[in-house]
């Protein structure tokens, strides 16, 4: 066991002082019934709280990090980024990717039911982990953790690659708010060769510039000028 949290540890990038509480983190419920205390006849300590902790801990560093680092969003824009972030679907892929299932403590019963890739109970993993990171180390080692484990999630947000950040949609939606005409998307330049081809597009309002952006293709262009222009909005018509 020592030797299998050692790389569980590993793989977290981070190291327990209090290795009891990894294990408490990997410990199902039906470990725990079947491995109760000949003295005291008591099951030992499974992951059910911790995992509560967990939820509440991922939900508030990731609404600070996405408040941070997208200021100009509303709060509708900030919570449809935090539940696609935290869905169990998104924390059963992470679970996946670090193959934290090999790790759990399972009962019988539920290792031959195939729990170590049932998707609640890996989603419920990733969360008593970070937990368990919190308790031993406190919040800056789970906000390391968290971070380092969304990191790929949060660059594909600020880069507009999700359905719910369409830049060009929520632009014209605020410019129409204001009275004012559809934002005119323009290129105005084409670099690189055919196969590797880059767009530079710039976006105007009723012939006042806003922004210029660049990207793959003049959709992925266009949706960074508009993220561009929603930026400093209010400065541009202001002056």
């Amino acid at each position: 066991m020592q030797t299998n949290l050692q790389e569980l540890e590993t793989r977290l990038g981070y190291s327990f002082s209090h290795p009891q509480l990894l294990e408490r983190a990997l410990t199902h419920t039906s470990f725990a019934y079947e491995h109760k205390s000949a003295v005291t006849g008591q099951a030992c300590e499974d992951y059910e709280s911790l995992e509560f902790l967990g939820d509440a801990i991922l939900g508030f560093l990731i609404s600070d990090h996405l408040f941070k680092t997208h200021p100009s969003q509303t709060e509708g824009e900030l919570s449809k980024m935090r539940s696609f972030l935290v869905s169990s679907t998104q924390l059963t892929s992470l679970s996946r990717e670090l193959d934290l299932g090999v790790f759990l403590r399972l009962g019988h019963g539920e290792e031959k039911t195939g729990g170590r890739q049932k998707k609640a109970l890996l989603a419920d993993l990733f969360e008593s982990l970070i937990a368990a990171i919190f308790l031993d180390g406190g919040l800056e080692p789970a906000r390391r953790f968290i971070l380092a484990q969304f990191r790929t999630r949060l660059e594909n947000i600020r880069e507009e690659r999700l359905d719910f950040q369409d830049r060009k949609s929520l632009l014209q939606e605020r410019l129409h708010a204001r009275g004012l005409s559809e934002p005119d998307y323009r290129v105005i330049d084409e670099l690189g060769p055919d196969h590797q081809k880059e767009f530079v597009i710039e976006v105007y309002i009723q012939d006042k510039f806003l922004a210029r952006a660049r990207g793959a293709s003049k959709k992925k262009a266009q949706q960074r000028a508009a993220a561009e222009a929603l930026e400093q909005l209010d400065e541009v018509l202001i002056s």
